[in-house]
């Protein structure tokens, strides 16, 4: 062992490193082949934007439970038991996918969280003097599975979408090996023997709650129309779900405020709860749509090249946490805040794009942006609140992918469907009438609004833009208008971010600046 230099405390540091990297490169492999795919998957079977994004969300909810369980129980079953489940897992969702696409989707995801409930903590531990940058090095495997995918999807795009899904096995095996037979090292919440409910003290109420509604909004508006898709059971629409609902949240809820013996929580970890959620939603729901977004507005193998471009950025980027943050000078919190200005930026850059070559400066922008989100967040969260353990941080995932299930994914679908809608009436009503889907789309509280027919929308989209009739290039020219407004709308999620991030850093300040603790210093947030 060494004294936790940049080499890590044990002697299998960088295997465990480089078998969590594989695990996560699985993820990011399924999770680009199926952002790819989405429109084999409405001309197979006609859904609209909103029914993809609720089958996509189900990429991210899975996540959530794999996650926080995997989060709660790691230190008390061991990291290689729960390796072991999330292959199991990865397997059968690939099976299960060719059939029931939301199930399996959801299953897969249940396999990326119960791994990353296992990879996060364990960089974390493993590198306790330089967490943002290892833990950047870690989920650097994410876009680089993307480009993966993206290459994948290129080169098999003329086979089934079934074949195309199933390679992300691959990688899985190689995580599988890599990882079989390691000796694990516990984490410093775990080697100080606290319990749980000493580890879930800094959560508290105040996260509890979060759970908790999280967890009924995934039942309300994730299982509840889905379920209601399925059986035609009108109860699964009814408030008396949504009574159900709220009560399964509740039980949540004081599952993890009860654990806690009731301790308040600490109000700084309560808002990186918040933030980690808004990052969910405009990162990885953003990268569910973007690339079937950019295929609108300029064309599927345009889209694919920018989408394989800007994760490769993204894959170089994260290798550069060390230098930022020890080089430049830039804290993690500071790193945070210039990335959510790129991000909303960029977000507005991408709307207007009307070249290719305009849409790699405006891509660009907000590559740079999102890189650094997901595993600088998390490395805040280790460093403020080490008592925490795993659950801190496998919450957060949690938090993060369940919002991008429940609002990032859906929320950009159920956008995309009325904007376009919206535009195509306004255009030309009577192309509306005749071209507008079967039925309407509704999400949370806003207004029942119907989206284009996806079925007549690819079939527009193939007729050559100098052959299109003045319907056919009204009902095309819609839709992109549609898209555009869609991305302008998600970048209210980034601003918003960003002036959170500008009073955490002014709160550091006034406390002398940031800085790691141990357990040994409490909770100083």
């Amino acid at each position: 062992m060494s004294n936790g230099s940049s080499e890590g405390i044990a002697s299998n540091a960088k295997r465990l490193l480089w078998a969590g990297f594989m695990a996560i490169l699985a993820a990011g492999i399924g999770f680009g082949i199926r952002g790819a795919i989405f429109g084999d998957w409405v001309k197979a079977f006609n859904f609209t934007s909103l029914e993809i994004g609720l089958i996509s969300g189900a990429g991210f909810t899975g996540f959530c439970f794999g996650i926080i369980i995997g989060g709660v129980i790691v230190d008390k079953v061991g990291y290689g038991k729960l390796v072991a489940a999330a292959f199991l897992f990865h397997v059968v969702s690939a099976l299960v996918a060719f059939v029931w696409l939301w199930s399996g989707t959801f299953l897969f995801a249940v396999a990326n969280g119960t791994l990353e409930a296992v990879a996060n903590p364990l960089v974390a531990t493993l590198f306790p003097k330089n967490r943002t940058h290892y833990l950047n090095i870690l989920h650097a495997s994410w876009p680089a599975g993307m480009v993966i995918g993206g290459f994948i999807h290129n080169s098999l795009a003329d086979q089934s979408w079934k074949l195309q899904l199933g390679c992300f096995l691959l990688p899985a095996v190689v995580y599988g090996i890599m990882f079989f037979g390691q000796a694990f090292p516990k984490s410093e919440a775990s080697a100080k023997g606290l319990s749980l409910g000493e580890m879930l003290r800094d959560v508290g109420i105040l996260g509890s709650a979060i759970v908790g509604l999280f967890i009924g909004l995934f039942f309300k508006d994730g299982l509840g129309p889905l379920l209601n898709g399925l059986t035609g059971n009108a109860f699964f629409a009814s408030d008396n779900w949504t009574y159900a609902s709220v009560a399964v949240g509740a039980v949540a809820f004081l599952g993890f405020a009860g654990t806690s013996r009731w301790s308040v929580g600490a109000p700084l970890l309560f808002v990186l709860f918040i933030v980690h959620a808004l990052v969910g939603a405009v990162e990885l729901g953003t990268d569910g749509w973007i690339q079937n977004i950019e295929g609108a507005i300029l064309t599927p193998q345009e889209a694919t090249y920018l989408f394989i471009f800007t994760s490769a950025l993204m894959f170089i980027l994260r290798f550069c946490g060390h230098f930022i943050e020890h080089k430049l000078g830039l804290k993690p919190v500071g790193i945070l805040l210039v990335c959510a200005i790129f991000a909303c930026v960029g977000l507005n850059l991408v709307s207007g794009v009307e070249t290719f070559s305009g849409a790699l400066l405006a891509l660009t922008v907000y590559a740079i942006g999102k890189t650094f989100f997901w595993p600088t967040m998390l490395a805040v969260a280790s460093d403020r609140f080490p008592r925490c353990g795993a659950v801190a941080i496998s919450i957060m995932g949690g938090l993060g992918m369940m919002s991008a299930g429940l609002i990032g994914s859906p929320g950009l679908g159920y956008a995309k469907d009325r904007f376009s809608g919206e535009a195509l009436e306004k255009a030309n009503p009577a192309a509306f009438a005749e071209f507008k889907a079967a039925k309407p789309s509704k999400w949370l509280f806003l207004k029942e609004s119907f989206s284009i027919d996806g079925q007549k929308l690819e079939a527009f989209k193939k007729v050559d833009a100098k052959a299109r009739n003045p319907v056919q290039a009204a009902v095309v020219k819609a839709d992109v208008d549609g898209n555009r407004m869609t991305l302008k709308w998600d970048s209210f999620i980034p601003a918003t971010m960003a002036v959170i991030y500008l009073l955490i850093l002014l709160y550091f300040k006034a406390i002398g600046g940031y800085k790691p603790v141990t357990v040994e210093d409490g909770a100083k947030a």
